[in-house]
This record gives structure tokens, sequence and C-alpha cells, in this order.
């Protein structure tokens, strides 16, 4: 229940936001829903006049199609061939009363006699607004197909009937294919329809966008609610509901975090008599939270293959969230940085220093806790949490500190916003781990496991699975495989995973005799030297880059043929080449005899090659 009252309380504390609009960064609105209300997606607009007359009617585009409607707890959950409307905007066989003499075909109860009753209890009550009374008014004429025919949104066959599906026959009836079926994925009478009022006078707000409709429904709806009940979450008596929300992820979710409609199978009975015996949740709670999560979603979280990774503060919305990188959080200037030969206790400082900006937004008198949340669905109808973690925020921002801080390494794959690639030194996000681990083109399913894998070595401080690290080792050590810029990511990412578990600082150590480290480096300076000698416009791989792969496994004979190679180009260098031969014979002589074998490299080899390349081409550069 935690999460839920984290989530309620995140509602409470931004109730200035609700029905506000906001923009994602496709330009796809979403909003914190009012009590009651949910989103569909529309296909024909209904202008109706104040007094309750047709006016116009469009069909609308894709980009323009979500609508915030009003809903009840059983229309929120029907399905199938059940018969519960929505409040006001729903489909064309709900809202028409001409849908029958119109050719459609009702199997039970006829879906506008339903729809229509609850409409007019509305319209009726004393919570009704103006507009609810215009709609009404015009719907109850029974003549909505016949005006949406009339003005060319709806098209009949010869006998008079909807269309059930476009066919080339009917182009001689209406010659080009209407554009009402291109945006119904089944037949026109499943078309969904809003309703807005039109007045000459004065602008109004769209009905779907105004704050009048939502209270109006809010209120008439809190007297129609069950009967008081104990809410676990609040630990108050309130309304209660067995009926939650779904549309959690995007508006055709169907999968529910909370669920016990099954009552002949074995979802709470052996155990419980009644859903309501294991948990009581209120309605106002139920909504408030299911609102709030959908509305976090769409405003911060990250959706991998259904995957939903979402950080989020109960009183502070903008926490840093640990699946980026640190360039995403503190997006200086990297030219400035990396000139300082950083060792990881002054990046710490760095880090930490960074972080004080959201510590001091952060507010120090609320409770300011940090929410970490993980779900999936395993089938279409039921939604799961599969990691939860609320931490204090100062213990969340040192955690985040300390992997930023010794997860790192150069990276250089990142743009800025003038689509210049840029460097940084710090953690890489958790998804380019995983296509370091993996490669670009790794299944969603892949990688969203090993990001939920990733959290608790940031949360935690575990240790980064060993499978992970191995795999981009070998991928990192395989350069001929892969593009150079992704060998290169994947190079600097590897070097921070295995920087994590060696804690090493990416400033050349000269001083270090380690075994695979000096052979790192040996393999750098064959690197670089071959690349001097060649052409600039030479873009081939040198034989250091070519054998890489033989040379992490077998490096004292792969070795042997690399010095080979390098003679020709030793050679062309001429006097240059001093430098790169005296720096050969001083990190070969470090190595022992005993030392200088054919056993596999470890990990630390890449550290050595990137730190020891670095330092040659820094030289140059200066």
């Amino acid at each position: 229940m935690n999460w839920l009252l984290n989530l309620y309380e995140t509602y409470e504390s931004n109730l200035d936001r609700v029905g506000a609009i906001e923009k994602k960064y496709n330009d796809r609105e979403y909003t914190l829903l009012p009590l009651s209300h949910t989103t569909q997606n529309a296909h024909i607009a209904v202008e109706i006049t104040e007094a309750g007359e047709f006016h116009s009617a469009t069909v609308i585009e894709k980009g323009d199609a979500s609508t915030l409607i009003p809903c009840t707890e059983e229309s929120a959950s029907r399905a199938g061939s059940k018969v519960a409307p929505y409040p006001l905007h729903d489909k064309l066989s709900y809202v028409a009363g001409d849908f029958v003499a119109y050719g459609g075909k009702i199997k039970k109860e006829e879906p506008f006699g339903a729809y229509i009753k609850q409409l007019e209890e509305w319209a009726h009550s004393p919570y009704a607004c103006a507009k609810v009374k215009s709609i009404y008014s015009y719907l109850s004429k029974r003549q909505l197909i016949e005006d949406l025919v009339a003005h060319n949104i709806l098209y009949l066959d010869a006998d008079g009937y909807l269309i059930d599906k476009w066919e080339k026959k009917f182009e001689a009836l209406h010659k080009e294919k209407p554009p009402i079926f291109s945006l119904v994925s089944g037949e026109q009478e499943s078309a969904f329809i809003r309703f807005n009022v039109y007045s000459p006078d004065k602008i109004l707000s769209k009905v779907w966008k105004d704050p009048e409709m939502y209270d109006s429904f809010i209120r008439y709806y809190s007297h129609l609610l069950g009967k008081d009940d104990f809410c676990y979450v609040t630990g108050k008596m309130l309304p209660s509901t067995e009926r939650h929300a779904n549309k959690i992820r995007h508006s055709a979710d169907k999968a529910k975090l909370i669920s016990a409609n099954d009552t002949s199978g074995f979802t709470f009975r052996g155990r419980f008599t009644q859903s309501g015996d294991a948990a009581s949740i209120s309605y106002e709670v139920s909504q408030k939270a299911h609102n709030a999560l959908k509305w976090l979603i769409n405003r911060q979280g990250k959706i991998i293959d259904q995957r939903v990774f979402l950080v989020w503060g109960n009183d502070d919305l903008d926490i840093p969230d640990l699946t980026e990188d640190y360039y995403s959080f503190d997006p200086e200037p990297a030219e400035v940085k990396v000139q300082k030969s950083y060792t990881n206790k002054e990046f710490a400082d760095e880090v930490a220093k960074a972080l004080d900006g959201y510590r001091n937004k952060l507010s120090s008198e609320s409770k300011s806790d940090v929410n970490i949340l993980v779900l999936d669905s395993a089938t279409t109808g039921r939604l799961a949490v599969l990691y939860y973690r609320n931490m204090d925020k100062d213990l969340y921002l040192d955690k985040l500190t300390e992997w930023h801080s010794t997860c790192v390494w150069l990276h250089r794959y990142r743009k800025n916003e003038q689509d210049e690639r840029i460097e940084f030194y710090g953690a890489p996000a958790t998804k380019d781990i995983a296509f370091a681990a993996y490669g670009p083109k790794a299944n969603e399913k892949v990688v969203k496991g090993l990001m939920e894998r990733i959290l608790p070595c940031i949360v935690d401080g575990q240790k980064i699975p060993q499978d992970i690290v191995k795999s981009a080792f070998h991928r990192a050590s395989n350069p001929v495989a892969m593009e150079k810029w992704e060998w290169e990511k994947t190079l600097s990412i590897t070097c921070a995973l295995i920087n994590k578990q060696e804690g090493y600082n990416m400033p050349l150590d000269t001083e270090n005799d380690d075994r695979d480290y000096l052979f790192g480096r040996l393999l750098a300076i064959a690197d670089v030297l071959e690349r001097r000698a060649l052409d600039n416009d030479e873009k081939r791989s040198t034989n250091a880059i070519r054998y890489m792969n033989s040379f992490s496994r077998h490096p004292e004979r792969t070795w042997r043929t690399i010095q080979a190679c390098l003679q020709p180009h030793q050679a062309r260098l001429g006097a240059r080449v001093t430098y790169y031969s005296s720096l050969i014979d001083e990190v070969a002589s470090k190595i022992s005899i005993n030392d200088f074998n054919n056993k596999p490299l470890s990990g630390k080899y890449l550290l050595g090659f990137y730190s020891q390349r670095h330092e040659l081409y820094k030289k140059k550069e200066n």
C-alpha cells in the first residue's frame, strides 16, 4: 500500500495542475486527470449550439484525438458486449438515438437508452451546468447520424445504412475514400464522438478542457458512490470501490494494477469470501493514485517494451533520474572538465556539487521522499509492480553521488543541442549499458531486463552482475565487428563498468605495474604509432585494432605478430618513431618475464589501453 499512499500524496501536492494541459516532446497532450475522468481517442467532434441544435461536425486529426472525458466505475472497466455508457462522450452506438434506423445492430439492451437516461439524470441534477443541458437537449432528439450524414461526416450505402467497411464499389456513390474510414479501425459505428458547445457571441472553452465541466460531474457523481468502508491506504472510512483504473501506460492499455473481478476462479477465493476481505481501497484514493501515476508516466517515465521506469518525489517532482547518465543533469562544457586530471575523490566532489542544486531545490520542511517504481505486464489484463523503493531524498542523492563518481569514464558519444559531439566524464545511462553489453540491435526485452538488474547496483550499492561486465568486455575487445563510433562508445562504457570494480583513475597511471594494464598500454602505443604513420585520409583499422580480440586471449603470441607488423610503419615515421619505440620499451620492460605469457587478459587491459591512447592523442593536441 506504500506506493499507493505516495501516489495519492503526489496528487494532493499537485492539485493546481489538475486539468491543466501539458505537452510531451512529441506535442502529444496529457494532464493530471480530475477525479472520475479518463482519456479516450476521439474520431468525430460535434458542435452543439447553446439552444441544443446541431451546428457543425469535423473529423478529428490523429494529433488532436486525445480527449478528457468523464467516466463512471462501470464505464471505465466495460468490456465486450456489456452496456456501460460513458456519461457524455462515447461511441456512436451509444450517443446516436437513430443508430438502429441506420442499420445498427443491437444484441440485448439498447446502448442509447442507457446512455440518454444517465445523461438525463446528470442534466436534471442540481450540479449540472449549461453545457450539459445543451448537449442533452440535442441528443434527446435522436437525429445525430442523420445530421452527420447530411454534413458528409458519415456515409451510407445504396440501401441507406451505414457502410460497414469501405470497398471500391462505394466509389460510385461517394467517389473517393472518406477520411473517417482512415481513422476508424473497424466499422463507422465504432467511431468515438466528442461534443462541444458553440456560441457566436462569446468564446467558450472546449467541453473536454473546461474545469466547470469537470467540477459539475465530480460533484454529481460523488453522490452516487457506494457505501463507506475502511480504506487501507488512508485509514479512514470512505466510499469504497472494487473497480480500479486501466489505461495506465497509454490510452489503449487494458492492464490493471488492482483487480479482483474473478468470482469463479482463484484470484481471492479460498482465502477470502469477498475481495474486500483482503484489502479495501476507497474510490477517491484509487482515482487519485492512478491518475497521479498516469500523469507521472507521461511527464517523466521511461517505457521500454511496455516496462515502465519511474522516479519521482512526493512534493518535488523533478528528481534526477537514476537511469540517466551524468551529463543529463550536469551539462557543463566537457572541454573544461576533461582538462583536469580527476581522481575519483575529486570527481566525487564535483558530482556532489552538481547534485547540491537538487538538494537545495527540494523542500527541507516537507517529507521529500523519493520513489522508484518499475511496472510491467505479463498479460494484457494484469500489471505488476516489479520493483518499488521509497527513500529519503538525501540518501537517494548520496547513492547517486556514489554511483556517478565510481562507475565513471570519459565518454564521447553524446551530442549537445547544436548536434555537436561532446565529451563528458561520468557514469553512462543504464540503457547505454544495455547496448554496450548486447549491441544496439538488442531485443527490448533484454534491454529492459538489464535496466532493472542495474537498479539495485545504483540504489543499494550492489556489484554489477558479472555476466553484464563480461558481455561488454567481449564486445569491446572485438572492434572489427562494429563501426568505429559504436566501438568507441562500447569501449568507454565498458571501461566505466570495469572501473566500478577496480577503482582506477581515468588519467594514465605510469606507476601501475599490473600485467593486464601494461599489456593494454602496449596495444594503445602500437595503435597510435601506426595511425601516425598512415595518411590522413586512410580510414582502415590499424593492426592493433584488427588483432585486438586475439590479443585479449593470447597477448604474448599476438604481440609478436603486432610488433612485426609495426616495422614498416616505424620506418615510415623516421625520426618521429624514437618516442614511440622508447615508450614501447619502457612499458614492456615493466612486465616481468613470468607474466609475459598467453594467459587471457582481464578487463583492466582496456583501462590501460584507453588511458594510454587518450594520453598520446592529448599530447598531440596540446
